[in-house]
């Protein structure tokens, strides 16, 4: 699987995981599938859709209906995690005061920049 790892900082993000920060790694839509288990969904706004795990609520997906070619996986729910260590932080507007990471990874306000 070929992909973009960032870390989230957004209050949607939180909100929707409980936790501080979630790590998602962007991947293509084409040739991406569930591969056990349907999950459920959840339009969490108007152009947003949250897929979890039935059976544990695990959060799985985030897919925005203004990207359509992309699909955003939770890294730590793929069978090998390790694999996909984020490149960045993004919505750093929104991070949590009292959080402090060491990691030198470039940091985003927002989304991160458009390639050239």
């Amino acid at each position: 699987m070929q992909g973009t790892p960032a870390y989230c900082h957004c209050r949607t993000c939180r909100r929707a995981s409980g936790a501080p920060l979630v790590a998602w790694i962007t991947v293509a839509r084409d040739g991406f599938s569930f591969t056990k288990g349907r999950p459920r969904s959840y339009r969490s706004s108007r152009r947003v859709v949250r897929r979890f795990c039935r059976a544990c609520g695990t959060p799985l997906s985030y897919e925005n209906d203004a990207w359509p070619g992309v699909i955003d996986l939770t890294t730590a729910s793929l069978d090998a995690p390790e694999r996909f260590p984020p490149r960045d932080h993004v919505w750093t507007r929104h991070a949590l005061a009292w959080l402090r990471l060491g990691d030198r990874l470039p940091r985003h306000r927002e989304f991160r920049p458009k390639p050239s």
